[in-house]
């Protein structure tokens, strides 16, 4: 039925052209609906009452772990609001009894005091019960959603690089997110089906000792209600999922529109009216499918109000029939409808609420299904012990392969890689864009394991393989910085400190951090030096350049102060006084034994490197010093880093002035 049902909703709004231009085809969620969503979406009335237990069972599991006290005050007060309007029904019969008995007026209504005292007060507890839980469910809710946030971003953060560079696992991440706060609503639901259910047993066991045919009557008033609000939510539910990456899509387009990166090119390109335009083609989409869905809720609330007219009109067709046959008295006739309008009320109520405690469930079953899916992707928080002392890291016929989507089989990035990493050296890694270096670097820190199938391959660390290691020990072993590192929204000093974010940072630390790449210019010009915000997004924040961020990522990596220091491109946005103050460094850093992995396409700058690895189409294809790499005579199968290297340095002699005079590069002839 879920597949049915979702290519209707599908084919209700056909892929639009701004799909199919900017994103390449229809912006649809496909995780996931043979898993769980199929047997949701068959739920029928029966079924759901069947279930409900068991999501309400969710729903207190999520506020033990939450709050147990504020729950306790949460069923306390419902399971009293329940004793006390039984009470308070059973006290309005005794006053109508009063009242409409034999006798004077004041007779009457001297008899009927006691029972409008009861009245009375269960009315005053049963208020004072209704603030009591409404104050502890909201204080439940916020915890709630903080509990479930942090339990699924406490899996996330420590998932396999592979989950996260996984289209698949994004887009039930993107799904998931909104399980935090249906696990919030579902507190207030819950609270509400409790109230309604136990409104509806007291209501329910009144009418049953009035008269045993009240009951059905009641809850043929309330089956038309129960079956339209689960309908609606079912359809609303299928077409979350449906429109989820459209909406996300359409979102990203208008953050483009005021993105600080891209104001450039969309007021130079004037990409403004374009973006717009495919925007509001988006937004027209999203309309189409709100109105159908507001069209299709209002077909069904139709067909559910005139079976609830005619189901009211039996019920009290029937009072009337038992009336008039005297098998009721008059004052049992008006406790019955008193007792019908409150229970008609609760079980609306509860089937309402039910209805929105399965939808939201529905969110928080996909919420735990990415929190067992992070569990499963998980990084392995234990293993064998790294030897203290690492001699060599080694490459044995490593091959790996990003995952593939949409069903495609992606070439390996790597191919029977076999190269080494000796420790306390400088090791470079050359060769062209997509030759496997960042990859090869991913691996080298642990953040990828070579393909698991047989040919895989094997990274040592002396003797021990990685992927049987514990792989906390690797990433303490490795400060690495990437070509794309993350520019943090905080203050200079933590965007340094956060290399080693679980002890204090050390201002002294990171100034030495900040002297090591250059940093430290860059800082004290500053308006409050380490403390200046580094960003433009809240007030006092300083914009920083390409290169005074790279400055900063070089020091963020140095602090860590770990044995093997990473850098992907450590220079590519630095001046050529910077650029070499770097390369000193690094140099300086191999004399004092720590190990340095660095990778540059600048071919001059790795001639002073221990060890020179050169990357070719996600194959090794030499290694050596740079003198070995560059003798001529070494055989017809070498020399693609000489190759390289001769090209650079013609391009760049190339660009030199030459001893010829400023007049004669002019055309002018210099005077004797």
């Amino acid at each position: 039925m879920s597949k049915k049902v979702k290519r209707r909703t599908r084919e209700a709004a056909v892929v639009s052209e701004s799909e199919q231009l900017l994103f390449g085809g229809e912006l649809a969620y496909d995780v996931g609906w043979d898993r769980h969503e199929g047997n949701w979406l068959k739920l029928g009335l029966w079924r759901m009452a069947k279930g409900l237990p068991a999501m309400i069972g969710t729903g207190l599991r999520l506020a033990h772990a939450a709050d147990a006290r504020a729950l306790r005050v949460v069923l306390g007060s419902e399971v009293g609001r329940g004793i006390t309007q039984a009470i308070g029904l059973v006290a309005v019969n005794s006053v109508l009894v009063h009242i409409l008995a034999a006798g004077t007026t004041n007779e009457r209504l001297t008899r009927a005091v006691p029972a409008l005292i009861v009245v009375a007060v269960t009315a005053l507890l049963g208020s004072l019960l209704r603030s009591a839980s409404t104050a502890a469910t909201g204080e439940l809710e916020p915890k709630v959603q903080r509990v479930a946030t942090e339990r699924y971003l406490g899996l996330v953060h420590r998932v396999e690089l592979a989950a996260i560079e996984d289209d698949e696992f994004h887009r039930l991440l993107d799904a998931a997110r909104y399980g935090a706060d249906s696990a919030r609503r579902m507190i207030g639901y819950c609270t509400s089906t409790l109230n309604s259910g136990i409104s509806l047993i007291a209501a329910a066991g009144v009418l049953t000792v009035l008269h045993p045919a009240l009951m059905p009557l009641l809850v043929l008033m309330t089956l038309p209600s129960a079956w339209g609000s689960l309908t609606v939510s079912k359809q609303r539910y299928v077409s979350f999922h449906v429109f989820v990456q459209h909406a996300r899509a359409s979102h990203l387009l208008g953050q483009l529109l005021t993105q600080r990166e891209a104001a450039a090119e969309v007021r130079v390109h004037e990409v403004g009216p374009f973006l717009l335009t495919h925007f509001r083609e988006m937004a027209q989409s999203s309309e189409r499918e709100q109105t159908r869905l507001a069209r299709s809720a209002a077909r069904i609330g139709l067909i559910a109000d005139a079976a609830t007219g005619i189901a009211t009109l039996l019920t009290y067709g029937a009072l009337g029939l038992l009336l008039w046959s005297g098998r009721m008295d008059l004052a049992v006739a008006g406790t019955a409808v008193l007792a019908i309008r409150t229970g008609t009320s609760s079980l609306s109520s509860l089937v309402l609420r039910t209805s929105d405690l399965h939808q939201e469930s529905l969110f928080v079953t996909d919420f735990n299904r990415l929190c067992d899916e992070a569990k499963a992707r998980a990084i392995p928080e234990s293993g064998e012990d790294l030897p203290e002392k690492v001699r060599e890291i080694r490459f044995e016929n490593v091959t790996f392969t990003y995952p593939g989507s949409d069903g495609q089989s992606p070439e390996p990035s790597l191919r029977k890689v076999s190269l080494s990493f000796p420790m306390g050296k400088v090791i470079a890694l050359c060769g062209a864009n997509g030759s496997g270096k960042t990859t090869l670097v991913k691996l080298l820190a642990g953040l990828h394991l070579p393909d698991q199938d047989e040919g895989g391959g094997t990274i040592w660390w002396d003797g021990v393989d990685a992927s049987k290691a514990d792989r906390n020990q690797i990433f303490n072993r490795i400060a690495l910085m990437t070509q794309s590192f993350f520019r943090w929204p905080f203050t200079a000093r933590v965007n340094i400190g956060v290399g080693r974010p679980t002890a204090p940072i050390d201002d002294l630390e990171v100034e030495a951090a900040a002297a090591f790449s250059g940093a430290d210019r860059f800082i004290a010009g500053l308006p409050r030096g380490l403390g200046t915000l580094l960003g433009r997004g809240f007030k006092g924040g300083q914009e920083a350049s390409g290169g005074e961020w790279q400055t900063i990522g070089i020091s963020r990596a140095w602090y860590k102060q770990a044995e093997i220091l990473v850098v992907d491109e450590p220079t590519s946005a630095l001046d050529a006084e910077a650029e070499q103050r770097v390369f000193d460094q690094i140099q300086a850093l191999a004399a004092t034994g720590q190990t340095v992995v660095f990778i540059t396409h600048r071919l001059h700058s790795v001639r002073h490197a221990d060890l020179i690895h050169v990357m070719k189409d996600g194959r090794l294809a030499e290694s050596g010093t740079f003198d070995e790499l560059m003798d001529e005579t070494r055989g017809a199968n070498t020399g693609e880093f000489r190759r390289a290297y001769l090209i650079q340095a013609a391009a760049f002699s190339d660009t030199v002035p030459g001893p010829r005079t400023a007049a004669a590069d002019t055309g002018v002839e210099k005077p004797v």
